[in-house]
């Protein structure tokens, strides 16, 4: 996929369309759209622009009609294309925004869709065979009218490298910062998540729908024991030792986590120290054992397997692409 580079931001075009979700749009813009000084670059990493089949679009129940639509011929300047969702999804697309869809795919560009978006880039053909989410609502509904995709009904995104698809609204955050990371590094994403007052890093793998009861009595929100934790990565905490500093049982902290982050403690400790070791490698830290020990991870061969299984990349790579410091190979 191509990147921003010093010479021009990464150009992402959000394509909107009869119906469409304002929540979607908005967050791309907010993604991908807004400047960002805070980052002490000397240019934006990514512009965005709409575009759509007519100059004039009524989102999503009317509740605002976009005049001034830049037309579908922006999506041939993109290095990524955005396609938002709507809830009219059993009606066909029109041809041009299909053809727009597979016209960008064929050139190379990045495919994103969010929430029912899935549903036209199924319909443009570019899903068949492949994995895909959507939100777990549609999910009977896609199946029925795209059988040949491998719909992930219970993920929060999937990435098949050239096309990504996001479950749900709230789930194209976690995509669009995935997506930060990916391009930019753990530490820039995590300064996007920071503005946006949002979890930095939700894995795609985790649960669409995840149970959040009101306690009866007492707050149970595992926020402060997340803070608690994030503070000693470094040290060899436990399972054992996060339940005993939140005085309950393994299991009951267990339940919490599922029915909070829809994920496991173990999970969520080893996915926090690889995003530490992440950012340690981007600041410049060569050795790799002491990327090891800070994280958390104990060995440079755990911290090796464990960077390759949630990057894809090696140390060594990872930091030739993020770290900003050239290309030397990190020292075991």
């Amino acid at each position: 996929m191509s990147q921003g580079s010093s010479q021009r931001p990464h150009r992402v075009a959000v394509i909107v369309d009869e119906g469409t979700n304002p929540f979607e749009v908005g967050v791309a813009t907010e993604l991908f759209g807004l400047p960002r000084p805070e980052l002490g670059l000397p240019g934006p990493l990514y512009e965005v622009v709409l575009c759509g089949p007519a100059p004039r679009i009524r989102m999503n129940h009317g509740f605002c009609t976009l005049t001034g639509v830049p037309g579908l011929d922006a999506v041939d300047g993109a290095d990524t294309l955005v396609v938002p969702g709507r809830p009219d999804n059993v009606v066909p697309r029109v041809p041009a925004v299909l053809d727009a869809i597979r016209r960008a795919h064929a050139r190379g560009t990045r495919i994103v869709s969010f929430c029912t978006g899935t549903f036209a880039l199924a319909e443009a053909g570019l899903l068949d065979g492949r994995r895909a989410a959507t939100h777990w609502r549609w999910a009977d509904s896609f199946r029925r009218l795209h059988p040949k995709v491998l719909l992930e009904p219970d993920v929060l995104f999937v990435d098949e490298g050239d096309v990504l698809t996001a479950a749900g609204s709230a789930a194209a955050l976690d995509l669009g910062l995935y997506i930060w990371r990916c391009d930019q590094g753990a530490e820039i994403a995590n300064h996007v998540s920071r503005r946006l007052v949002f979890a930095a890093h939700r894995d795609g793998g985790q649960r669409q729908f995840v149970e959040r009861p009101v306690p009866d009595v007492r707050d149970e929100s595992l926020g402060p024991l997340l803070a608690w934790a994030q503070e000693r990565l470094g040290e060899p905490l436990t399972v054992a030792d996060l339940a005993a500093h939140a005085r309950v049982s393994p299991a009951t902290l267990h339940r919490r986590f599922r029915a909070q982050l829809g994920t496991t403690p173990l999970a969520w400790l080893t996915a926090e120290r690889v995003a530490l070791a992440c950012r340690l490698i981007e600041r410049g830290e060569e050795r790799l054992d002491v990327v090891a020990a800070r994280s958390g991870l104990g060995t440079a061969a755990n911290l090796r397997a464990r960077l390759r299984r949630a990057t894809g990349l090696s140390p060594s790579a990872y930091r030739r692409r993020f770290g900003g410091g050239g290309g030397e190979a990190l020292v075991p």
